[in-house]
């Protein structure tokens, strides 16, 4: 055995009879008292000698971090996760935690997050990819692994840099597409024989997401003035436990929300931007007139509830949907040939394509539709409210609900 002699506290090289070279360093007391040491091996002396510095740098500057060498990324990211559901909306929260328990943890959770190499962080992709995840999938969860790695090093732990600079799975097309306003048409043809077609309009025309549908409630719209006030969106949170109501729910620290019935909640959108008020075109203007009169009575003042008067679960929203797509024959195509049914989200992409075919300046289509990269959205629809009325009226015209 090869040992190369060092000052007192400095730690010790030397080759062991397997020919790897290994590096102990003193790193304080254990829980039991006794001495804590941690142990690092590389092929070569100099790249042991590299680990050691690194090491004894991170004790310098961080203190001593009992972990630095042995801990796995299983259990990191259980550390991770308690962590992030604190920090992040709860929509987030269930993302990270289902591509951490689902992909990244079934292929990396046995290792040490210092023994990471690129090609185990490529490994996540390549097991996505073969179980047929698209693309943008297999790009959200090497964005979640990233993280997760960038949060270890901030804690302490070691991780090298060529890990953490794996580049992702590859840049895609997003198959998200508008419809064409002949499509648009049909689909209006279908839902104005339907006693919620404002509902459908608003996505369509007006731009709403989802959300912001579901979670609209009466008096946030003003028909005299014929506007909506889009400050809260319908959203599921998840349980602290899964599937126990009684375990309450897991929100992060400053989350503003209002539950309703289940697991239904009001609540805030994610930035400022969102929150706005909409002149409407005045098709739907007299749609929800109508509408008032007649909808499911609903103890939360919904505006779009379900028959009984509950709350619309996005899953029964998107069936609404996929059913007037069916009924209307509307299909989008895919770069491959093959066909699908239009998302409900393409709704809101196909207002903002009727905006930008009617000549309506970004600037405004940003505002319409509450994109965060106006800085001041809703100011900016207060002064000027005739130019988007403007805009949302053309777009109306389009598609055949001009007054």
């Amino acid at each position: 055995m090869k040992r190369t002699q060092r000052s007192k506290g400095s730690g010790s090289i030397y080759q062991n009879s397997r020919g790897q070279w290994v590096a102990t360093i003193e790193a304080g007391w254990t829980e039991r008292g006794t001495r804590r040491r941690l142990t690092l091996k590389a092929r070569t002396e100099a790249a042991v000698r590299d680990r050691l510095a690194e090491a004894q740098r991170r004790i310098a500057v961080e203190g001593l971090v009992t972990s630095i060498a042995t801990i796995t990324v299983k259990r990191w990211t259980d550390q991770w996760l308690t962590q992030r559901q604190l920090v992040v909306r709860p929509g987030t929260y269930v993302s990270d935690r289902s591509a951490v328990n689902r992909w990244i943890v079934p292929t990396l959770g046995h290792l040490r997050l210092d023994a990471l190499v690129p090609a185990d962080v490529r490994k996540v992709a390549s097991v996505q990819e073969d179980a047929g995840l698209a693309l943008p999938t297999m790009q959200r969860t090497h964005a979640v692994l990233g993280k997760i790695l960038a949060d270890a090093v901030a804690e302490g732990y070691q991780v090298s840099q060529r890990a953490r600079e794996t580049s992702g799975p590859g840049l895609g097309v997003s198959t998200r597409q508008a419809l064409s306003v002949d499509d648009t048409m049909r689909i209006i043809a279908v839902v104005a024989t339907r006693p919620d077609a404002s509902r459908w309009v608003a996505a369509l025309v007006e731009g709403l997401r989802p959300a912001e549908a579901l979670g609209l409630t009466w008096d946030m719209v003003d028909l005299e003035a014929a506007t909506m006030t889009l400050a809260w969106q319908l959203k599921a949170l998840p349980y602290v436990e899964r599937r126990r109501p009684a375990s309450g729910f897991r929100v992060p620290r400053g989350f503003e929300s209002r539950h309703l019935s289940g697991a239904h909640h009001l609540v805030r959108p994610k930035t400022r931007a969102g929150i706005r008020v909409v002149p409407m075109v005045p098709w739907l203007a007299e749609a929800l007139s109508t509408w008032r009169a007649s909808a499911p009575s609903s103890s939360f003042n919904l505006v779009w509830p379900r028959d009984d008067g509950a709350p619309r679960s996005a899953e029964f929203d998107r069936a609404q949907w996929y059913e007037i797509a069916d009924q209307a024959g509307v299909a989008v195509s895919l770069p491959s040939g093959e066909t699908r049914r239009p998302l409900l989200y393409e709704a809101r992409h196909t207002a903002a394509t009727l905006l930008l075919a009617g000549g309506v300046d970004d600037t405004t289509i940003k505002a319409v539709l509450g994109h965060s990269s106006v800085l001041s959205t809703q100011a900016y629809l207060h002064t000027d409210r005739t130019r988007t009325r403007a805009a949302l009226a053309s777009s109306a015209t389009m598609v055949g609900l001009g007054r």
